[in-house]
């Protein structure tokens, strides 16, 4: 059945002790004294769950690349900016304008990078022990972007700069000036995200405390955004100055905080794989020779990172053409926002990996994109009996000006260019807007990512949904009652001519009274599967809307031309079910074509504008939203 249709607690409490920082503002204590206590649920709350709107992947001052960029703003700052506020933003490659975004967050997390913790709060900070030194004046001089001619100029300066924040001349020959530096900067992270957390019943807006793992090798992004459940946090971040490779970070999570008995929580989210050259999600046990041993790292793997991210302001990693032995009908929507397509596009890795893409080097892997992760998942799963890729979808911005969730393709000011958007958000679903809710729903999976846009989309599968669940005003009840919501497993087949079916339904974005969302074209399922011989299959089908519907935009007004669905809705039914054969599921919705953000510069700021006739750049996109995945096993 596709059809359109019109409708559709307990917080942690941190003592603070009497001593201040540098700040002036109390540190947090130390996670072994922390006494943790229940809390008021909010005054809205929904046992069917809802979906909140927020950013996990955003920088401020204390990330050295955006202080390299000019950028002045703080944790709190991102914060009340967040939540609606005005302030003075300098996003990259633009000039300093007092700015705010019209609808605020539900939620959001500040990730700064913490390999820069200390060298940032010491080269920045007038009077500390290293602040006249020539590695410090180096980290500060100003940047002149216009010799920053391409992607590669600007990586280079950015990695050669961040080599001096952990130089000796900086840390100290024993490092020890770091470390205190990095408890320093971690305290007030930790202090941001506190003050910010709205612990009222109004849950008006949440906060997590966070950073980023920024790992680099050779020029290869393998970064993750370490999120914590609550105020119980470890004394300082494991870095990848700390841990250089990602087993080790998720054991030390494990041990400093899952394990350590003190009511910490964390889980890690890879991010932006499109720029790893295939190293994010490649097949590696560390030490690990034996299968049962092999296992249980992937299963180390599957539970600290539960998620990874879509898609950010560096382009989209869903999916590409014509990688190496993917077969399958040509997904033309797999072009969207390619962050390496221009000037021409890498070479395909293969079965290998490369190097170098953060200075546009090096080849493209198809485990750059999570489609295929997801389908290497299922075809390790079948060899050790754990799938380590397991993962369900976000997006956020990774913006770099301190001010998280300009999504909206006509609000953001940041320089745009071919495969470089202003960044996505992230939808989880939770019966209220609190931390330990929203982290419920993260650890679930029951998730999904949009290019900015604030589609409302839910996904259930089953094998039985009756053909009408559209038509019933309960559906959502029986759609969980009866089956598994989006990040979940298909429950086990009890009839054994069953075929999974799934109910997927959308509404528009409502966008505001001067900017309406944009309407719905379609909605789409993707399959994917490996064969016996190892060769990975994909599959897309279109259950909802009306693909070819012809819809436009004019470019000199940006207003949307053509028809278009408030909602849809529909129930499909999988007509190349094998059972014996295990597979994984998502859905992809998509909106009517919009002007993308140069061409919003373009008509608005005239042709001047940071980003105004970028060679390359499309003028015009199809903004979208991922579901988490749902997964089939056979029995067997």
């Amino acid at each position: 059945m596709s059809r359109s249709t019109a409708g559709f607690g307990t917080l942690v409490l941190v003592a603070w002790t009497a001593a201040c920082s540098s700040d002036g503002a109390p540190p947090p204590q130390a996670a072994s004294s922390v006494r943790v206590e229940s809390a008021p649920r909010c005054a809205d709350r929904d046992p069917l769950r809802q979906a909140y709107f927020g950013d996990l992947h955003v920088h401020t001052a204390i990330s050295m690349d955006a202080n390299m960029f000019g950028t002045r703003l703080r944790p709190a700052d991102a914060y009340r900016f967040a939540r609606g506020e005005s302030l003075a933003v300098r996003a990259v490659g633009a000039p300093e304008s007092r700015t705010q975004i019209n609808r605020p967050l539900d939620f959001a997390a500040v990730t700064d990078h913490a390999t820069g913790f200390p060298g940032v709060r010491l080269c920045t900070t007038p009077g500390s022990a290293v602040y006249d030194t020539p590695a410090c004046e180096d980290f500060r001089g100003e940047i002149d972007f216009s010799t920053w001619t391409s992607i590669k100029v600007g990586a280079r300066e950015i990695i050669r700069r961040n080599g001096l924040l952990r130089s000796e001349a900086v840390c100290g020959a024993d490092g020890s000036r770091c470390v205190a530096a990095t408890v320093d900067v971690w305290e007030e992270t930790q202090r941001a995200a506190a003050q910010y957390n709205d612990a009222s019943p109004e849950c008006n807006f949440t906060t997590f405390v966070a950073y980023e793992y920024t790992a680099t090798p050779e020029s290869t992004k393998v970064h993750r955004n370490v999120i914590f459940r609550n105020d119980i946090v470890p004394a300082a971040p494991i870095s990848y100055f700390d841990e250089p490779r990602s087993i080790e970070l998720w054991r030390g999570l494990r041990r400093d905080c899952i394990d350590a008995g003190t009511g910490c929580d964390v889980l890690a989210i890879p991010h932006n794989p499109n720029l790893s050259n295939g190293q994010m999600f490649t097949v590696e046990y560390g030490d690990a020779e034996t299968r049962a041993e092999q296992a249980e790292v992937a299963a180390l793997r599957a539970s600290m990172e539960p998620l990874a991210e879509m898609f950010q302001m560096k382009g989209d990693s869903e999916c590409r053409n014509g990688m190496w032995n993917v077969l399958g009908a040509t997904d033309e929507l797999c072009d969207y926002e390619k962050a390496r397509e221009f000037p021409k596009p890498p070479d395909d890795c293969r079965d290998g990996t490369g190097k170098g893409a953060l200075v546009e080097e090096g080849c493209a892997s198809r485990l750059d994109f999570v489609r295929y992760a997801l389908i290497e998942g299922l075809r390790e799963e079948e060899r050790i009996g754990v799938n380590p890729y397991k993962f369900g979808f976000i997006a956020s911005t990774d913006i770099h000006s301190g001010a998280p969730g300009p999504t909206e393709e006509y609000e953001y000011q940041g320089r745009v260019s071919a495969g470089n958007t202003p960044g996505g958000l992230v939808a989880v679903f939770a019966e209220e807007n609190s931390r330990d809710a929203l982290f419920r729903g993260l650890r679930r999976r029951e998730t999904y990512g949009t290019s900015g846009t604030r589609i409302q989309a839910r996904f259930f599968g089953a094998w039985n949904y009756p053909a009408d669940l559209c038509d019933d005003p309960e559906r959502v009840l029986r759609a969980y009652s009866m089956g598994v919501p989006m990040g979940a497993n298909l429950p086990p087949r009890s009839d054994g001519d069953a075929r999974p079916v799934f109910l997927l339904s959308a509404l528009r974005d409502p966008g505001t009274a001067e900017h309406p969302g944009t309407a719905l074209q379609r909605i789409q399922v993707v399959k994917g599967w490996a064969d016996d011989e190892g060769l990975f299959h994909q599959a897309v089908y279109d259950v909802g809307g009306t693909p070819d519907n012809g819809a436009d935009v004019d470019l000199d007004t940006c207003e949307p031309r053509g028809a278009g669905h408030d909602a849809l809705c529909s129930v499909w039914r999988d007509p190349d079910f094998e059972p014996d054969r295990r597979s994984v599921y998502y859905a992809r919705i998509v909106e009517n074509p919009s002007c993308r953000s140069n061409q919003w510069q373009c008509l608005t700021a005239g042709e001047g504008a940071p980003s105004c006739n970028v060679p390359g750049a499309p003028k015009t996109a199809q903004e979208r939203a991922w579901t988490s995945p749902i997964w089939y096993t056979p029995a067997s």
